[in-house]
């Protein structure tokens, strides 16, 4: 099974988060600790990907509410939780990912979210059928086998 862990720092959120650079960079010593982790999902044959996410200021959000796009440029007021990063990691279960959400070297008040990823199986051979797409496909290999 596939997971998304989502992190969502502290330093991201509230008041303090609108007041980010948008040249942000976390400490070094950070950047040491989750390299660490990191490498500890890499030798257990868990990790898939990883990337971290620039601060709001540098982001848009493209909203339908009305059925069109409408496009914001960020920082966004009402975000409440703003994704800092992720990791996809395979696992057996939803408990071996919680562990290693568990073992993220996170701040006080980060908080990571682990949800499944849906694999192909799991639906419906109708919505298997309408989901190939051979373009898509051979798209996705050729950048998640780097």
């Amino acid at each position: 099974m596939r997971f998304v862990m989502f992190m969502i720092p502290d330093v991201y959120q509230g008041a303090e988060g609108k007041n980010i650079a948008p040249d942000f960079a976390p400490p070094t010593d950070m950047v040491e600790q989750m390299m660490k982790y990191n490498e500890r999902l890499a030798k257990a044959g868990a990790l898939l990907a990883l990337d971290g996410l620039h601060p709001l200021q540098k982001g848009a959000r493209v909203s339908f509410a009305t059925g069109k796009p409408s496009v914001t440029d960020g920082p966004f007021i009402e975000s409440k939780e703003v994704f800092g990063g992720y990791w996809i990691i395979q696992c057996k279960n939803k408990e071996e990912a919680v562990q290693w959400a568990k073992d993220v070297p996170a701040q006080r008040g980060d908080v990571i979210e682990v949800r499944q990823i849906f694999e192909n199986e799991d639906f419906p051979a109708d919505v298997q059928k309408a989901a190939e797409n051979e373009v898509v496909k051979a798209a996705v290999e050729k950048h998640t086998h780097r």
